[in-house]
């Protein structure tokens, strides 16, 4: 599957940052990662922290899947509501995965730090938005829940918006503490080197071709024939993971984004925030840590890649037309336009655990507009079930809820 468009941004600004050699002989791990994303980078770096003969293989270049069109937003919030959730599935649950968002900004925070990232790792407020005056009765119940849940939030009234944000035709916003962004696909990039002088063996243009499920391990087939002998397998195969799976569990959708030139004002206003609103399908906008500004949605239902990047124009004039709207007095030059898959699950969470088809192996599938940080939450509960440890996020986030 083509999981992104056009030339995505963040692979123009950083170029190809490394290159790993393919398989060619037979190997034997504890842990075989297959996918060298965000999500599989985050993954071997927690199994090489403790202490696992740890092997990551991707059929690409790694970090050439979705962590190269992504748009990196760091958020708490679910794509359902809290309130929303609770009613969906209680609220033990609710609260434990939104506690567990917060929790993963942090994490990255600290990890970037410990690796001595430069990928611009920046905590940011939040600014949830109100697009229409219909949305914005159920936004306020939205802002007593999280309230109540205790979380550091405002209700700011639309003239304090428009005032304080220059954001117009909005009719209230809750104003989160909790949030960051960061650029993704440097980072990942940058954790694979740091794991990878740690033992970590990293080989791309690798495909996961079949699995043998012996006693006590797995024999993983690849490309060209070599065999990987691993005691557990980790999926870190992101919105593909929807192939290998028989039942239907989420619902994959394009995401457009543009970019601008490098713009001064709107850095200065917008850097230390991260914008979105109660659109269906909702926009989101941030700043870049190179000073641009950067708008996405318009989403639409993945048909085909040829079908999606034929719309890339189209969007872009529409994401254009969005930003002309809610900021009527400022410039957007658009310097770069992409399109990325993602997927949408029911209940907003993502799937992160183990599916009986698939022996002594473990999915990590960070679905939604905050895979990063269901990410990073996916690498302490791996850490947990390879210990044999149990997490209280199993039950929430398992096949078959």
């Amino acid at each position: 599957m083509d999981l992104k468009s056009n030339e995505p941004f963040w692979l123009v600004k950083n170029g190809l940052l490394a290159s790993y050699p393919s398989l060619h002989e037979n190997i034997s791990c504890d842990v075989l990662i297959v996918g060298g994303g965000i999500t599989g980078s985050l993954i071997a770096y927690q199994c090489i922290r403790d202490g696992y003969n740890t092997v990551l293989i991707d059929k690409r270049e790694v970090c050439n899947g979705s962590s190269s069109a992504t748009t990196s937003m760091l958020q708490y919030e679910i794509d359902v509501p809290l309130y929303e959730l609770i009613e969906k599935i209680g609220e033990k649950g609710a609260l434990a995965s939104y506690d567990a968002c917060c929790k993963a900004v942090e994490d990255l925070g600290k990890i970037a730090h410990r690796i001595k990232s430069a990928s611009g790792f920046q905590l940011k407020q939040s600014l949830y938005y109100a697009a229409s005056k219909k949305d914005a009765e159920w936004l306020q119940k939205e802002f007593e829940a999280r309230s109540n849940a205790g979380y550091d939030v405002r209700w700011l009234e639309p003239d304090t918006v428009l005032s304080k944000y220059g954001i117009h035709h909005n009719y209230g916003a809750i104003l989160s503490a909790a949030g960051g962004s960061v650029d993704a696909y440097k980072l990942a990039h940058e954790l694979l080197l740091h794991s990878y002088k740690k033992g970590l063996r990293v080989f791309d243009k690798t495909t996961l071709e079949s699995v043998q499920y012996k006693k006590g391990f797995n024999l993983g087939t690849v490309t060209g024939g070599a065999v990987i002998k691993a005691k557990n397998i980790v999926y870190c195969t992101g919105y593909e993971t929807a192939g290998m799976i028989k039942e239907k569990f989420v619902k994959l959708l394009s995401s457009f984004a543009i970019v601008s030139e490098i713009d001064k004002d709107l850095y200065r206003q917008y850097k230390d925030i991260l914008i979105w609103n109660t659109s269906k399908p909702y926009l989101y906008m941030r700043a870049t840590d190179d000073g641009r500004f950067l708008i996405g949605g318009e989403d639409e239902d993945f048909k085909d890649p040829v079908k999606r990047d034929a719309m890339l124009k189209e969007k872009e004039q529409k994401l254009l037309k969005s930003f002309a709207k809610i900021f009527p007095d400022k410039q957007f030059y658009s310097d770069f336009a992409w399109a990325g898959t993602f997927g949408e699950t029911k209940d907003g969470l993502p799937y992160i655990g183990e599916h009986p088809d698939f022996k002594r192996s473990y999915f990590v599938g960070g679905f939604g507009g905050n895979g990063i940080t269901f990410s990073v939450t996916g690498m302490e509960m791996v850490s947990h079930w390879l210990k044999g440890k149990k997490h209280l996020l199993s039950e929430y986030f398992r096949f078959g809820r």
